[in-house]
Order: structure tokens, then C-alpha cells, then sequence
């Protein structure tokens, strides 16, 4: 009697506890997580290649006497042509900013060949390497260049195209926060058709979101990861998305286990012997997956691999520990009104992946061959995938400064507008000059300042930003200067795109190792886990092909962020062999109860059919909100996942995988234990099990 007593007071207490060990450590990640948006970086070195020229220009220029420079374009403009009072308001606004800050050189105005426009290039050391003096710099001289009067003034520029970048990622935080916490709720109000339920998996999540931004932050401190806004963006989203598939999963086996268990503390403990293998080895590849980013060279990605991780592993022990307390305390009346009574049983209905299962099961192969077939077909739309992205075409909505940088490309179409930036030793400072000007493709070069043993010179190209014809130019100038450094914000932009083809072919192979290694592993199974790395990786190339079928001739883009093909594979990958473990472990489950190969599988379907649905649309809805967000590159990404993770539910899990499973049998076991027809007594075979009719 007294060991009863005691067993019930610890069952209790365990949920107290946990909930008060969960106070404890937000308590103690509070500070940090409120400081994460002070480490939060958006210069360019923060997104570009580790290794390449442009970045060791852009962090060399820091090291100059005066720190990095912010370089601005005033552009005035009238159509029909600029009057003599134009010019004199231009000039008289340059000299209120020369006057209120401390410029590099004496701004001189250049005119247009049709006398249209005057642009005066500007550019300061005050702010340094300090963002937010950056961006003060910048408003207050778009405050000084105002239009009067029809005349038509924008400042552009890498300085002004930086700022516009920053406020766009200074707003993502609290929109994309709140857009993705009203899509999970209005989604677990339509799974769980209760009015409490939806809120208990929803605040444990936000409290993962907190937990992580306070580890991310100490991330930062203690190895220096690097935080962007597309990285913190990305771990928010994935502690929303796959903190509320572990909810699914778990709450889902937990109502099973309440039918048959009086004790909601033993139901849970139950219902996370069932799952929880399951939840640790999907959010361990998910990790794993993500972790294998660190390979890449460009600074973004690299980075986004431990914030994404950080997500997941948050959202794992949320979803483990705080959750299950939760609903331990709250009791069966949570669930009101559809309460799961002990010794009931749920309503049998037909359900639609019973159905879907059945017709994979009647013909596995022709559904499997449609199937590939499909994918293949959608997959060729990535030969309608538009070029790189330019900068001044990153943004759904215009900004000043690519309002600029349009003006200035139709007014100036006989020479560049943007500098391209040489870093020279010093000691060769003026031979390298004179061989910049001798360089096919150069307008114009001036020498700029000195110190740290190098030479700062300051290019002009005959074509425009970003044309096939800059690029030959920073490759000529890249052919002929061997000891100089070739940077500048188009050199940039050609780096980040020669970084993510080099990453890909790096980090691809990576991540489908790693996470085939853990498959087999988990599954004990060499089949099955290729299986489902191929279909993910058929997933990837379909989503990718109809993203180039809308990109260009639906959303109107201009081009294709670089980092697209990369991220949205370590992403689909991860996230979509998450989905195929549900799967693949119930089916091992129902397997080692001696059920025969067919059954299992579509028992597996039956079983896990409902959540993984409920998961992939959770997770695709979340994904989706970034193509809410007012970059391409965010659009994109969350375009090409929530399509993935899609297709990946409703097509790949339900039939392919399924089918594959039906027409293979035992044989997707092997060449573990389970691939061998069990002997029966006396060493004998048994009689085999009869399949379903229609089996094929």
C-alpha cells in the first residue's frame, strides 16, 4: 500500500518538476535571448564565401585608414531634361551633406549624355563597420537629397542597397514570429477540433523559440556563428514546423494510449516509449542533415547549419519533456470534447489513406511507375529556372535604391555606375594601376587610400552592374593583377554564385551519406533506407522544376537566388526523410509482430497516415509564410520547401514509398533479420500469411 502511495505522489510530482525546471532555464536564457537581435549581421562579409577575393576586400577596406567606407549615389533625374535650377538645387544638397559629414572626397556631379540625369557619388568613413551608423548616414542623406518641384531624387548605391536590405531584415523578425504562431494555430484548431488543445503545443513551441534564440546567441559568443536575418528567420520557422510534427506525433499516440490506460502519467509514458524513438532518430537526421552546412564555404549557409540545428534540437526537447508535463497536468479534459475514455474505442471510419493505401497496394509497381514518372516530368521545369539574382532584383517591393540603380543603368549605358574595388600591395600600387587601365572593359580608375601594406583602387567599367560584360571585366582584372584582390559589390555577387555551384558539389554528397548512415542504423535495413533518400531527393528536383515553372512567368522574378538549389535540398532532404521514419518505423513496428510484409505496410499507412498529413501541412504552412516576406530569396526558399514537403506527403509517403515497400516485401528489409522468412517450429517454414486480394 505504502509503495502505491509513493508511486503515485512521484507520478505527481515528475510534471511539477519538469515544469519547473522549464521556468528555471528560460529564466536563465532570458537575457541572452533578448540580445540575439543585437549580434544579428546583414553586411555583405557576413553573407559572402569565406575564401574569396571579395570578402577579403571587404574585410582588408575595415583595416584602412578611416574603416570601410559607405559609398552612395545621389541620382537626380527630370524626364525631358534637367533645368540650370535642377542643378543648382543638386548642388546645393550636395553641399548640405558634405557640410553635415565627414566625406572621402569632394563629391563631383556626372552628367548624362541626354542631359536627363546627375548623378553625384558620395561616400563617408564615419560609420565604420557599425550598421546602424550606416543606416543613420544613409537616411539622413536621402532626408538632404529630397525631391522638389518634378525633380526626381533617389540614393542608391551599395551603402543605401545595404540599408534597404537591413530594414527589411530588422522587420522580419516580430511579422514572420506572428504570421507563423497564427498559421500553426488556425491549422491545430482545424486537426484537433478543440478549443484548448491547440494551445498547449503552440506555447510550448514558443517557448522552444525563446529557448533557441538564447543558445544561438551563446553560439555566437562562445564560436563566433555567424547570425543573419535569414538564419534566425529559418530557426524560428523550424522550431514552429518540427516542434509541431513531434507535438502531432506524440499527442496523436497519446490519445491512442488514454483509450487503454487509466493513469494519464502511464498513458504518456507509454505513448513515448511508442513514439519517442521515432521523434529522436527523424529530429537526429533533421540535425545531422543541417549540421553537414558547416562544409560550405559561403558564410550564410554556414551558418544557418548550427541556427537550423539549434531549432531542431530546441523544438525536440520541448516537444519531449515540457510538452508531455503538460498534458500529463491538464489531464484528459483537455481534449474536450472529443475525450478519450478509458476502455473506449474510436469511431471506425474509412480512411482516406486506407483507401489511398489500397489502391497502392492493388497494382504497387504501375502506381510506383506513374510516380517516377510525374516527378521526372515536373522535375524538367528546372530548365525554365531563371539566371542568378541580381541585387537591385532582390526585393518584392522597390526601394529607393534600386530605383536608383534603374535610373542610372538607363542614363548611363556607355559605362558602369557601381565601382569595382582593387586591393593592390602598396609597394606595386602604381604598376597595377596603370594595369587596371589597361584592361579591356575599364572606363576609368583612381587611386584611393593606403595603409596595411595595401593600395586601394577605385574601378569604373564600360558596362553596366552585373552585365555579361562587368564580369568579364573583374575576370580580366582577376587574369592579370596575380597579387592584388578584385572585390566590390558585383564581384561579390559573382563570388556567391561560383561559392554555392563549389558547396553544392561539397555539401550534397555530405548530407546524403550522413543521412543514408543513419538510416541504416535506425532501420537496421540497406533497401529501405535507400528508398527513401531516393524519394527525397526525387522530391527536390520536382519542387526545384516547379518553382522554374512559376518563378519567372507567375511571380514576374528576375532571377534565382544562388543558395536556392543548396538550401532548399539540405532542407527537403532532412525535413522529408523526417516524414518517411514515421512511416518506416511503424511499418518495423507492425513487421516484428510477425504481421506479413503487404499488411504491414499498409497498416503502417493506415496508422501513421492521418499525423503525417496533419505534419506536412503544418510544416509546409509554415514555410509558406516566407513567401509572404518582402525578399525573392525568402520567397523563393519557402516556395520550393512547402512544395517539396508537400508533394512529399501526399504523393511520395502515401504511394511511393508505400508502393515500393508492397512490391518489395520482406526484401525492404534487407539484409537485416526481418528480410528472412520466419522458420517455424522445428526449423520448418510456415504456411505463408494470405495477402490482401488484389495484391499484385
Amino acid at each position: 500500500m505504502g509503495a502505491a502511495r509513493t508511486s503515485i505522489r512521484r507520478r505527481r510530482a515528475v510534471p511539477w518538476l519538469v515544469l519547473g525546471l522549464w521556468i528555471a532555464v528560460l529564466a536563465l536564457t532570458s537575457p541572452f535571448a533578448s540580445k540575439l537581435a543585437d549580434v544579428q549581421r546583414d553586411r555583405a562579409v557576413d553573407y559572402l564565401p569565406a575564401s574569396a577575393d571579395s570578402t577579403q576586400v571587404a574585410k582588408i577596406q575595415d583595416r584602412l585608414p578611416g574603416g570601410e567606407a559607405t559609398e552612395m549615389v545621389v541620382v537626380y533625374h527630370r524626364d525631358g531634361g534637367l533645368t540650370a535650377a535642377d542643378k543648382e538645387t543638386a548642388a546645393a544638397q550636395i553641399d548640405r551633406i558634405a557640410g553635415a559629414h565627414r566625406l572621402t572626397a569632394e563629391p563631383q556631379g556626372v552628367p548624362s549624355k541626354d542631359g536627363a540625369t546627375l548623378m553625384y557619388p558620395v561616400a563617408s568613413n564615419e560609420p565604420g563597420t557599425d550598421e546602424k551608423a550606416r543606416d543613420a548616414l544613409v537616411n539622413d542623406v536621402r532626408d538632404i537629397a529630397h525631391s522638389e518641384g518634378g525633380l526626381s531624387v533617389d540614393v542608391g548605391g551599395t551603402g543605401a542597397l545595404q540599408t534597404d536590405a537591413a530594414e527589411v531584415y530588422n522587420s522580419l523578425g516580430g511579422p514572420l514570429l506572428y504570421t507563423t504562431a497564427a498559421v500553426v494555430a488556425l491549422l491545430l484548431i482545424l486537426i484537433y477540433r478543440s478549443p484548448f488543445l491547440w494551445l498547449v503545443p503552440l506555447a510550448v513551441a514558443g517557448m522552444a523559440d525563446y529557448l533557441s534564440m538564447g543558445v544561438a546567441y551563446g553560439l555566437n559568443q562562445w564560436f563566433g556563428t555567424s547570425v543573419t536575418g535569414a538564419s534566425s528567420g529559418i530557426m524560428t520557422i523550424l522550431v514552429f514546423g518540427a516542434g509541431t510534427d513531434y507535438a502531432l506525433l506524440l499527442v496523436s499516440r497519446y490519445r491512442e494510449e488514454l483509450r487503454r490506460i487509466e493513469r494519464p502519467y502511464d498513458a504518456m509514458v507509454a505513448a513515448l516509449k511508442g513514439c519517442g524513438p521515432a521523434v529522436l532518430a527523424s529530429s537526429g537526421t533533421v540535425a545531422a542533415g543541417l549540421l553537414c552546412l558547416l562544409a560550405a564555404d559561403l558564410n550564410s549557409s554556414r551558418g544557418m547549419g548550427p541556427l537550423g540545428t539549434v531549432g531542431v534540437l530546441c523544438a525536440l526537447f520541448a516537444m519531449l519533456t515540457l510538452l508531455p508535463a503538460v498534458l500529463v497536468l491538464l489531464g484528459r479534459r483537455v481534449f474536450w470534447p472529443l475525450v478519450p475514455r478509458y476502455g473506449s474505442t474510436p469511431k471506425v471510419r474509412r480512411s482516406l489513406f486506407a483507401a489511398m493505401g489500397s489502391s497502392a497496394g492493388r497494382r504497387p509497381l504501375t502506381v510506383l511507375a506513374s510516380g517516377a514518372v510525374l516527378l521526372g516530368a515536373l522535375a524538367l521545369g528546372v530548365l525554365n529556372l531563371p539566371g542568378a539574382l541580381k541585387q537591385e532584383d532582390s526585393f518584392t517591393t522597390k526601394p529607393d535604391a534600386v530605383a536608383a540603380m534603374e535610373t542610372l543603368a538607363k542614363a548611363y549605358p556607355e559605362r558602369g555606375t557601381q565601382p569595382i574595388t582593387v586591393l593592390a600591395p602598396t609597394d606595386r600600387a602604381d604598376a597595377a594601376l596603370a594595369e587596371v587601365r589597361d584592361t579591356q572593359g575599364v572606363a576609368a580608375a583612381e587611386r584611393g587610400r593606403s595603409g596595411d601594406g595595401w593600395t586601394e583602387i577605385s574601378v569604373i567599367a564600360t558596362s553596366a552592374p552585373q552585365s555579361a560584360g562587368e564580369t568579364k571585366t573583374i575576370e580580366a582584372l582577376r587574369d592579370r593583377l596575380d597579387d592584388s584582390l578584385v572585390g566590390g559589390a558585383s564581384a561579390q555577387q559573382l563570388d556567391l554564385a561560383d561559392t554555392n555551384a563549389r558547396d553544392r558539389l561539397i555539401v550534397i554528397p555530405i548530407v546524403l551519406v550522413s543521412v543514408l548512415l543513419i538510416l541504416i542504423v535506425l532501420l537496421r535495413s540497406v533497401v529501405a533506407p535507400l528508398i527513401l533518400v531516393a524519394a527525397v531527393v526525387a522530391v527536390w528536383g520536382a519542387a526545384l522544376g516547379i518553382g522554374g515553372l512559376v518563378f519567372g512567368p507567375v511571380f514576374g522574378f528576375e532571377g534565382m537566388d544562388p543558395g536556392l538549389g543548396l538550401l532548399s535540398f539540405v532542407f527537403l532532404v532532412a525535413l522529408g526523410v523526417d516524414y518517411g521514419i514515421f512511416l518506416m518505423h511503424r511499418m518495423r513496428e507492425e513487421s516484428l509482430k510477425g504481421i506479413d510484409p503487404v499488411t504491414a505496410a499498409l497498416t503502417a499507412l493506415r496508422t501513421t497516415g492521418g499525423v503525417i498529413a496533419s505534419a506536412g501541412l503544418v510544416l509546409a504552412a509554415t514555410f509558406a509564410v516566407l513567401t509572404n516576406m518582402p525578399l525573392v530569396s525568402l520567397v523563393e526558399m519557402g516556395f520550393v520547401v512547402a512544395v517539396g514537403v508537400l508533394l512529399d506527403t501526399f504523393l511520395v509517403r502515401t504511394y511511393l514509398v508505400t508502393s515500393a515497400s508492397v512490391a518489395l516485401r520482406r526484401k525492404v528489409w534487407w539484409p537485416g533479420a526481418l528480410s528472412k522468412e520466419p522458420a517455424g517450429a522445428g526449423g520448418e517454414r510456415p504456411e505463408p500469411v494470405a495477402e490482401p486480394a488484389g495484391v499484385r
